[in-house]
């Protein structure tokens, strides 16, 4: 009978431990995975970026190659960080954003740093799921059939008068 009793502990025992295991598995699945994207923040380095000082071959030595650069205006160099949480079967959301910008004078030397967060992005939601264009809307025939006719016509292409 005893024995009978430690056999029934044993089991007891074994499945409270397989189910604190499912529920451990269960809850370690649901955590949020935390990937950093972009440009990858040091303090230490960005506090060392300093105007009139530095210049962009200094610039490049401490911060490395910039996100992007500006296209019009002054030179600017741009570089983007994001920290996004994710959870399983989940979008990813931005916890932590970060652009510094950092732009130069003529001359190639720093004129200004500055720093925005995400205080500064802007979320756009699309109006709809369709483009608007100019021009008429034509049908799946006219699309299929549209060009009989077209193709070696007298006056198109090169080869014509």
């Amino acid at each position: 009978m005893q024995a009978l009793r430690n056999i029934d502990t044993g089991r007891r025992k074994l499945w409270l431990a397989v189910l604190l295991a499912g529920a451990a598995a269960s809850v370690a699945g649901c955590t949020s995975i935390r990937e950093s994207r972009g440009y990858i923040t040091d303090q230490v380095l960005l506090d060392s970026i300093q105007p009139g000082i530095d210049n962009q071959r200094s610039v490049e030595g401490t911060l490395g190659r910039p996100s992007f650069t500006s296209q019009y205006g002054d030179p600017t160099w741009y570089y983007v960080s994001s920290v996004t949480g994710r959870r399983p079967f989940v979008r990813p959301r931005i916890r932590n954003h970060g652009v510094l910008a950092v732009k130069f004078d003529a001359s190639g030397n720093v004129a200004a740093v500055e720093r925005s967060g995400i205080d500064q992005v802007v979320y756009l939601q699309p109006d709809g799921d369709k483009t608007p264009t100019l021009g008429r809307e034509r049908g799946f025939l006219e699309d299929l059939f549209g060009n009989i006719g077209q193709v070696g016509a007298p006056g198109a292409g090169p080869g014509g008068p």
